[in-house]
């Protein structure tokens, strides 16, 4: 189940034990990082974790990228370098968490959701990325390579707007930012199933509609459980009284918030969307059962009198006058052919059928 990752491995544990919770990853870990100021940038990818414990004393910005959070060894290193405490080292390879953010003094943790929309497959992907933001660094730990920071990247490269003028609380916000602007191109083509999907259900539905449609549920359910706690971190880091985030960044964090809102209310709107599709189906589904037994109503209505009539010409009494006739047989025929006609005719006057 998706929502839950693998979390019997913690089980009797002690707290800050350094166990990988989730998908199982077979893959390298991967360290690459930035180290930059307004004039220079130093780039290095493909980067062992002791390369990195030299960035934490520089008076640049670095930014240190960890894509695999299976490795204990790797991540354990890491956090002695940076002074990163064991329960927020154990929380990263959780890679169940819910999104959340925690002051602990010389340096911020924040817990976000990265998601993509496989088009192909129509389903949601999540990815959890955690960051620390130090005084002149931020960590990023994903669960694998392949992110949503190119953009990132390559203002970091070319010099582009204020992140190599800002300090890291910016790079953090930018980071952020990043991730809070691709739920907007998951949403479009989440609207996008959503749209196909009713209109196929009203021009008529089928039996593996519904099986779209509960995969949709769960997909908004999910979304609601990755996003929605995340206008509280975003709160809580405006609302920190921490030094690490200079007040002319809160406005941008201010900004992001604004975004998380939106993408919320259009995750509710598409929750009601998807309510109101399946209802839709199982509106067409009555409507479609309520016409098969008008039709099979109709034909008893009609054979009710034809079978009173042949079940009184059916009793084996010696005395029927009627069975002596040559053309009796014929007019009981012809008169229960009269009473059918005239029962269909009755019935299309009162638009019936």
């Amino acid at each position: 189940m998706r929502l839950i990752k693998n979390m019997s491995k913690k089980s009797g544990m002690a707290p800050g034990t350094l166990t990988h919770v989730g998908d199982k990853k077979d893959t390298k870990v991967n360290i690459s990082f930035f180290d930059y100021d307004r004039e220079n940038i130093t780039e290095k990818s493909a980067a062992v974790a002791d390369e990195c414990a030299p960035l934490k004393g520089k008076k640049t910005v670095s930014w240190i990228n960890v894509d695999g959070v299976h490795d204990a060894g790797i991540i354990e290193n890491i956090g002695k370098s940076f002074g990163i405490h064991p329960m927020v080292l154990e929380d990263i390879m959780n890679t169940s968490q819910r999104p959340k953010f925690e002051d602990l003094g010389d340096y911020l943790f924040i817990v976000i959701k990265m998601i993509y929309y496989r088009q192909k497959s129509k389903r949601v992907v999540v990815e959890q990325v955690s960051l620390i933001l130090g005084e002149n660094f931020v960590i990023s730990f994903q669960e694998e390579e392949g992110d949503v920071f190119e953009a990132v990247r390559d203002r970091l490269k070319r010099s582009k707007g204020r992140v190599r003028t800002e300090g890291a609380d910016f790079l953090a916000y930018a980071l952020m930012d990043s991730v809070i602007d691709s739920y907007f191109s998951v949403l479009e083509g989440i609207g996008e199933s959503i749209e196909s999907l009713e209109e196929k259900v009203v021009s008529g539905s089928r039996a593996e509609d519904i099986a779209d449609i509960h995969a949709l549920k769960r997909d908004m359910i999910f979304l609601r459980r990755s996003i929605w706690p995340l206008r509280e971190v975003i709160s809580g880091i405006l609302r920190a009284e921490s030094g690490l985030v200079k007040s002319s960044t809160g406005l941008y964090f201010r900004d992001i918030y604004d975004h998380t809102i939106q993408v919320v209310d259009t995750i509710e709107s598409f929750r009601d969307f998807v309510s109101g599709i399946l209802d839709i189906y199982l509106s067409s589904l009555s409507n479609r059962m309520n016409e098969v037994m008008k039709v099979l109503t109709i034909f008893a209505a009609i054979f009710i009198p034809l079978t009173f009539i042949a079940g009184i010409y059916g009793m084996n009494f010696k005395y029927m006058p009627e069975l002596e006739l040559k053309w009796g047989y014929f007019a009981v025929l012809g008169f229960m052919a009269l009473v059918g006609v005239g029962m269909l005719a009755y019935f299309k006057r009162k638009k019936w059928f």
